[in-house]
């Protein structure tokens, strides 16, 4: 129960100190956090609160709290007190408070992020296969210099994990690294997420200015994913800081100096771009020190299996399951071409466990067309068949599938193949194709 109140505190919570007094606190500050403090006996200090709302009667929307606990001559709590500053002369503590509150919360989800993610140094890095041991040698090599790194190849190759695990297993480990994606952004905002700007700089800027991830990755690592995709002004700009290593917020002439690693990735061909003029030369043997060449899944295919469990597992930890996968299934994913390489698998093994009914992934639970290119390939395996054996068979295969999934509604299947209601009645007699469950087709 409230039992003082100050006049200035009632007139930022447009109440009165009369109709305040003798009310439970919650019907005066719904969210407060006194009934905790005293409950759990504690105080806290300086917490920095944001008023949420535009108040035309507030001059600031951000002030300070202290909040204690109140312990009689025998230490049991009889009450709680808070202390809400507004005033100016609190401005400057508070801007720095939010500062370095900001900072703190920036590394904090950043460290829960890489903890999360299942890897931090080439150790937890999944591939045993030969080309792949070569590669992660390379990522080695380079995560024991300083130098600029660029990692290439195609989407879903792993460039991000490799760029943390050249993080994590490099001097710069205890310090952050922070990820921008260049295409993700758009190129209006691109300088302001780098740079950081002041207070004022620009219509909309918030109160105090803000870190760019160059002043926040100060000491450690800068990710730039899809640097393929920066716009050239931009290019100019971010081949300035790292020649002069320090940037200038937008709205401020004083520069601040940073010592940033710089690790880039793209799935783009930036020396034909540099050549078409698309990407700066300069800035691309700038990033160009280290190059470190992707390998897709379909060359290091001794390793889709071991990242195919690894994933189930994953899932299996995470619901408490048991869920395994078939030797069909697994010399499905061995003679899959996989265009979107490990990414590509991580969805196929996550769409399967949904799919999945029983204890064990079955062919019937992967996507049609991968399916349908494993028989297909089977088939051409199949020395002594005449072609047009072969083509039934594969036919038969097709129609049998578009059943399945379409739960043997002849008139869906039929759309979905392209063909009339009648064709697929002719192909069902003609195939002799029966209906079953969809486990039972496995």
């Amino acid at each position: 129960m409230i039992t003082d109140i100050n006049d200035q505190y009632c007139k930022y919570l447009k109440t009165t100190k009369e109709e305040a007094v003798g009310r439970c606190i919650k019907e005066i500050i719904p969210n407060t956090k006194m009934l905790d403090i005293i409950k759990n006996a504690y105080k806290e200090e300086g917490a920095i609160l944001r008023l949420q709302e535009q108040r035309d009667d507030v001059e600031d929307a951000t002030f300070l709290v202290n909040r204690s606990c109140v312990y009689d001559d025998n230490k049991k709590v009889i009450a709680g007190v808070a202390q809400v500053k507004f005033r100016l002369q609190t401005l400057d503590s508070a801007k720095k408070l939010i500062q370095e509150y900001a900072e703190f919360e920036f590394y904090k989800e950043e460290y829960r992020k890489k903890n999360t993610a299942g890897y931090c140094s080439f150790d937890t890095v999944l591939g045993e296969s030969q080309k792949f041991r070569e590669l992660k040698k390379r990522g080695i090599k380079a995560a024991r210099t300083s130098f600029s790194v660029l990692l290439t190849g195609e989407t879903g190759t792993g460039k991000e994990v490799f760029a943390t695990a050249i993080h994590y297993s490099s001097d710069r480990r205890e310090k952050p690294m922070v990820s921008i994606n260049c295409a993700a952004i758009p190129a209006e905002l691109l300088e302001s997420e780098l740079f950081g700007y002041e207070e004022g700089a620009f219509t909309g800027a918030k109160k105090g200015g803000k870190k760019g991830k160059f002043e926040l990755a100060n000491k450690g690592t800068l990710f730039l994913d899809e640097i393929g995709d920066m716009p050239l002004g931009m290019q100019a700009k971010l081949l300035r800081v790292l020649q002069e290593r320090e940037v200038e917020k937008i709205g401020s002439y004083k520069p601040v100096p940073v010592d940033v690693r710089i690790i880039a990735a793209t799935r783009k061909n930036l020396y034909e771009m540099m050549q078409n003029g698309e990407f700066r030369e300069d800035l691309y043997y700038r990033l160009n020190v280290i190059n470190i060449e992707m390998i897709p899944l379909r060359e290091r295919r001794e390793d889709i299996l071991e990242l195919a469990n690894h994933f189930l597992k994953r899932l299996n930890n995470d619901y408490k399951t048991t869920i395994a996968i078939s030797k069909e299934v697994k010399e499905c994913f061995k003679n899959y071409s996989w265009p979107g390489n490990v990414r590509e698998l991580d969805n196929v093994i996550k769409s399967a466990y949904a799919a999945c009914e029983n204890f064990t992934i079955q062919l019937s639970d992967l996507p049609s067309k991968m399916v349908s290119r494993h028989r297909f390939g089977s088939f051409e395996e199949s020395d002594g068949k005449k072609l047009s054996q072969m083509m039934d068979e594969y036919e038969k295969n097709l129609i049998t599938e578009a059943l399945v999934s379409n739960e043997w509604n002849c008139q869906s299947a039929a759309e979905e193949l392209g063909i009339h209601r009648s064709a697929i009645y002719k192909k069902i007699t003609k195939y002799e194709i029966k209906q079953f469950s969809r486990k039972a087709s496995e």
